[in-house]
C-alpha cells in the first residue's frame, strides 16, 4: 500500500489545489512592494509544487506563452509527465511508466486571476525574496523550459487542468530521479536559494528545504489532495 501511495505520489503533478473564486486581498499586493529584490511563490498541494511569478514582476515577451493569459495577476509555473500530468483520468500503468522510465515532460501554466493564496485555499504556499539577479536567472529557467522547436512562442498542446490553465511542451525528460518537484527545486537553486535539487523527489522534500527561507502559509483544513 505504502508502495502504490509512493508511486502515485512522484508521478500525480498535478495542480496545486482545487481554485476557488478570487477575492481583494492584501496579499495579492505583497509581492508588487518589495523594497529589496523581488518576492516569488511557491505553491503546493502535498504532492506537486509550483512556481507562482507576478504579472508585475515579468518584463514583456518574458516566458512568451505567458500571452495567452492577458487577465492573469500572477503566473504559476509547473512541469511534470506529458502522458500522466494532463490525462483526465490517468491510471496505475500511466504511474508506472512515468516514474520507471524517462518520458517526454510538459509544462503546465497558469495564469491566476488573483493571489494563490486566494485562488488555491487549501495549498501552502510559501513567499520567499530572491535578488533581482537571481530572479532573472530563475524566469530564463523557466523560459528554457518550454519546448518551442524554432517557433518564438509554442502553442498549447492541452487544455490545462483549470479553465485558466494551459499545457504546453517542455524540455527535458520525467522520470522517478527528475520529477515535477526535482524541477522546481532546479528552478529555485538557480535564483540563488539554498536548495539542493539532488535531494528532491517529494513535494515536501522541497517545502521542507524553503519554510525557514521564506513565510509559509497553510490553510487551516491544509491536507495533500488525493491523499488517502
Amino acid at each position: 500500500m505504502l508502495l502504490a501511495f509512493t508511486i502515485t505520489a512522484l508521478a500525480a503533478c498535478g495542480g496545486s489545489s482545487t481554485p476557488s473564486a478570487p477575492r481583494d486581498h492584501p496579499a495579492a499586493a505583497e509581492s508588487a512592494t518589495v523594497e529589496t529584490g523581488v518576492t516569488i511563490l511557491v505553491a503546493s498541494n502535498g504532492w506537486h509544487t509550483g512556481i507562482v511569478l507576478a504579472r508585475a514582476d515579468l518584463a514583456p515577451g518574458a516566458v512568451p506563452e505567458t500571452a495567452d493569459f492577458p487577465d492573469a495577476a500572477f503566473f504559476e509555473f509547473g512541469w511534470g509527465n506529458a502522458e500522466y500530468f494532463p490525462a483526465p483520468r490517468p491510471t496505475w500503468g500511466d504511474a508506472l511508466r512515468a516514474i520507471l522510465q524517462p518520458t517526454p515532460a510538459v509544462l503546465h501554466l497558469a495564469g491566476l486571476p488573483a493571489h494563490p493564496r486566494l485562488v488555491f485555499p487549501g495549498a501552502e504556499v510559501i513567499e520567499l525574496q530572491v535578488t533581482t539577479a537571481g530572479f532573472m536567472a530563475l524566469v530564463a529557467y523557466l523560459d528554457e523550459s518550454v519546448a518551442r522547436h524554432g517557433t518564438s512562442r509554442a502553442a498549447a498542446s492541452a487544455p490545462g487542468l483549470y479553465p485558466f490553465s494551459r499545457f504546453y511542451p517542455a524540455t527535458g525528460e520525467f522520470h522517478l530521479f527528475n520529477t515535477c518537484n526535482t524541477w522546481s527545486a532546479r528552478a529555485l537553486a538557480a535564483a540563488g536559494l539554498p536548495v539542493i535539487a539532488a535531494r528532491t523527489m517529494s513535494a515536501e522534500d522541497l517545502m521542507g528545504q524553503l519554510r525557514n527561507h521564506g513565510r509559509s502559509h497553510a490553510s487551516t483544513g491544509y491536507a495533500p489532495k488525493n491523499a488517502p
